[in-house]
């Protein structure tokens, strides 16, 4: 599967298009908004163009979350303002309306799949960390392997399906339209509302990517030249060298295991998984903020339209 940065397809030419133009004299709260997304927008041009490591892919990952977290903090301040409130309220059965309060349900069904997926590989990790300790017997440890590889191909398959939705998701933001005649104020949160929608799909799609990492076996004739490279950070295969993210890593130590558990290749095994249960928590973490904050965004739409 192709490598993802925070950019989906033709990004640039969306953004460019899409850029937001706020009034001269908008208000704070939406200044705010647009600052946060001018930060999220300069973290994703600079994963972009730079070839990063795994450690940095990982950590841009957990810095988009954590700045999707400020930005939906700032759209729930601007979501609160009378002003927003009585202009949104005034086009309330709009369809353009009704999209804009899907996304963020769209986007915490996604994010709980994704959460409950990472969840289920630290455990397998943990686990697999935990007989590596205590070097347990070839069957038990056998167990393990093969619950890691199960739970390894399950995640993948289901990122895919995320994937597949955020691109669909994609499209109909594309296809939208909205109404020429709403007052700056409107216009700006409207806007402000739509490039939280890309740059979420985006940060997203960057993480799908991310865990749908593809399992790397190799054959046993293979081993020693790769085992040389890994030392490394370097994976090199069919003449092809680059980096490779720490899901991947552990893949070929776990495969390793499984081949010759020499004491040496053991030890590399647990700072591998030790590395990736790290990366998994910096994940999970983000992902845990940024629900909270689509919840209160999603009250706080439904808000205004209650009676």
């Amino acid at each position: 599967m192709k490598r993802a940065t925070f950019s989906p397809k033709h990004s640039s030419s969306k953004y460019g298009v899409r850029s937001i133009s706020l009034p001269t004299r908008s208000h704070p709260s939406t200044a705010r908004s647009e600052e946060e997304l001018s930060k999220l927008k300069s973290l994703e041009a600079s994963s972009s163009s730079s070839s990063s490591s795994s450690t940095s892919k990982v950590e841009t990952i957990c810095c988009g979350l954590s700045g999707l977290s400020e930005l939906y903090k700032c759209i729930e301040d601007l979501l609160r303002l009378p002003l927003t409130q009585q202009a949104l309220g005034q086009h309330q059965n709009e369809k353009w309306v009704n999209e804009m309060l899907d996304c963020p349900v769209r986007f915490l069904d996604l994010l709980g799949i994704t959460r409950d997926a990472i969840l289920l590989m630290k455990g397998s990790v943990e686990e697999l960390q935990s007989a590596i300790r205590r070097r347990v017997g070839d069957c038990d440890m056998e167990n393990h392997l093969s619950t890691y590889w199960k739970l390894r191909r399950n995640m993948r398959k289901e990122c895919t399906k995320s994937l597949l939705l955020l691109k669909q998701m994609d499209d109909e933001l594309s296809g939208a339209s909205l109404p020429l005649d709403l007052n700056d104020h409107l216009s700006a949160v409207v806007r402000v509302l739509r490039e939280a929608n890309w740059i979420t799909s985006s940060i997203f799609q960057t993480l799908v990517v991310f865990l749908s990492s593809p399992i790397l076996k190799l054959k046993a004739n293979k081993w020693a030249f790769v085992s040389r490279l890994m030392q490394k950070g370097v994976f090199a295969y069919n003449n092809h060298e680059e980096n490779i993210n720490e899901l991947e890593k552990v893949d070929l130590i776990v495969d390793n295991l499984s081949r010759d558990a020499e004491a040496e290749k053991i030890q590399s095994a647990h700072g591998r998984l030790e590395a990736l249960v790290i990366a998994i928590e910096g994940i999970e973490n983000g992902l845990e903020c940024l629900f909270k904050r689509l919840i209160n965004t999603r009250v706080s739409f439904l808000n205004i339209f209650s009676p």
